[in-house]
């Protein structure tokens, strides 16, 4: 795993919407510094960084980011909304057989 992936997930989930601008933008830099295509190792370490909302759009830029990697990442229905987005993506795309919901 390349040292900016182990960076990024050292640090933990996405912050929530109460973080403070420094931190977001700190781990928006951190994300930054990855870049895409991911391994799949990369990408399963990547997905358990998912916080509890959308962190002022960040989720989407780590959930584009998983999605340069070898898919599936995810094969069975996760908890949590936005490895639930991933996973209902990978169904929706035909990459795993399962029930996708509604979300984009």
């Amino acid at each position: 795993m390349r040292p900016e992936v182990r960076t990024f997930v050292a640090d933990g989930p996405l912050p929530d919407w109460d973080a403070s601008e420094d931190e977001i933008d700190r781990r928006v830099a951190q994300l930054n510094a990855v870049h895409g295509p991911v391994s799949h190792e990369e990408a399963a370490a990547l997905a358990g960084c998912f916080g509890p909302d959308d962190c002022y759009g960040v989720a989407w830029s780590l959930l584009h980011l998983i999605e340069t990697g070898p898919n599936p990442v995810l094969t069975t229905r996760p908890a949590g909304e936005w490895s639930h987005r991933l996973y209902d993506r990978a169904v929706r795309a035909g990459l795993v057989e399962g029930v996708g919901g509604a979300e984009a």
